[in-house]
């Protein structure tokens, strides 16, 4: 179901969802309350909800579809501007499954391809989760992958693989995950001393759940934080971030030092890596191309940790859609650092996760709330 004021915009977006096998528009809605009156004659899986409506907008809207079906996946779309991010935002917590960044004009509209590549993938991803079949992602097929299934060396004799081979580390075919015969890594003997975080759909509530819960350990290392999202909306979730970790959480700035017991997110559309300045770690921000259709992306930021902290680092995969991360990981784990997953039951989408885990890149794959305690102990030096 699509839910939005403007025609030319139910127009497009039906022509677009038609155009793809397995996917129908059931109802085409301009206004929250229309959606919510043509409910059961309709009776959608997924509804694409615009923020901005006369008569009943998408937030007071957004829990009376939830009332009518529980598994409903509803789709936030929005401009972007602060008070758009605000409600997208607060709409997650809401129970809606995702949101996503809508071009500021019909015509702009109408000529993104990025726009609609990443609706329909959305609308994909969620709905697969919804029935609860096992998500689609790239198998382990490259030999450089396979080669870090290998128990890692001690910290001592850390292989440094050129780095050439780790980037032949590709997307291949896609094919569906068997979490029980994933294979794990041992933990490395170093202990960790920074902490890098990737997420994607559903990673804003992932986030807020997963450094809510880990205390005061944020107190004594660097938090490095990428979420895909766009301009605006990683100011909001940093806000938001702050709450829930009840520490300050900012946008990381180009040049800052990196620091212990500080918490940095990438900001939206730049990549956000780490490097050597005057002997310190700092924040090196970018413009460049996209990364796995994304900017941010999660790669930048663990290949460039792992190259200056080795095997200290200790990185988390969270939910999201894509493979987003899994380069970043066999570089990150090729340096001696270790890598956690989101199991698959508690994801959202286990796209980048699963990803990560079915490479064999990870040394643990846990249920969301069983990470922050994991990582607690890890940084306490209790390998347990």
């Amino acid at each position: 179901m699509i839910v939005d004021d403007a025609v030319v915009v139910r127009g497009l977006l039906t022509r677009w969802i038609e155009a793809e096998p397995g996917l129908q528009t059931v109802g085409s809605m301009r206004s929250g309350r229309e959606a919510i009156e043509q409910f059961e004659r309709a009776k959608p899986d997924v509804v694409i909800l615009d923020v901005d409506m006369p008569d009943t907008d998408g937030i007071t809207a957004l829990p009376r579809l939830l009332e009518k079906k529980r598994d409903l996946i509803v789709i936030m779309a929005s401009t972007l501007t602060r008070r758009n991010a605000e409600i997208s935002l607060r709409a997650l917590a809401l129970g809606a499954a995702d949101y996503i960044p809508k071009p500021e004009s019909t015509r702009e509209i109408t000529t993104s391809m990025s726009f609609r590549r990443e609706l329909i993938d959305k609308i994909k991803a969620l709905a697969a989760r919804r029935r609860r079949t096992a998500p689609l992602i790239p198998a382990p097929v490259s030999a450089a992958v396979s080669a870090l299934m290998a128990p890692p060396a001690p910290a001592h004799m850390v292989d440094r693989r050129d780095e050439n081979t780790l980037q032949r580390v590709v997307s291949p075919s896609l094919v569906p995950i068997d979490e029980e015969t994933l294979t794990l890594r041992p933990l490395p003997l170093m202990l960790p001393r920074v902490l890098l975080v990737g997420a994607s759909t559903g990673g804003p509530q992932a986030l807020n759940r997963f450094l809510a819960s880990l205390g005061s350990m944020i107190d004594h290392v660097p938090v490095l934080v990428v979420q895909h999202m766009p301009p605006t909306f990683t100011t909001i979730l940093a806000e938001h971030l702050t709450r829930a970790a009840r520490r300050p959480v900012h946008e990381a700035i180009d040049g800052e030092e990196v620091r212990a017991g500080r918490i940095y997110v990438a900001p939206g559309g730049r990549h956000m890596r780490v490097m050597r300045r005057d002997g310190m770690a700092t924040i090196a921000l970018d413009d460049g191309p996209l990364i796995n259709f994304c900017k941010p992306a999660v790669d930048p930021l663990f290949s460039s940790a792992a190259e200056i902290w080795g095997s200290k680092n200790l990185a988390v995969v969270l939910t999201g859609m894509g493979s987003d991360g899994t380069r970043g990981a066999a570089t990150l784990v090729a340096a001696g650092g270790s890598v956690i997953a989101q199991d698959e039951d508690s994801s959202v989408v286990w796209g980048m996760p699963g990803s990560v885990a079915n490479a064999g890149l990870c040394s643990a794959v846990l249920p969301l709330d069983q990470i922050a305690p994991k990582v607690v102990r890890l940084f306490s030096g209790d390998r347990s």
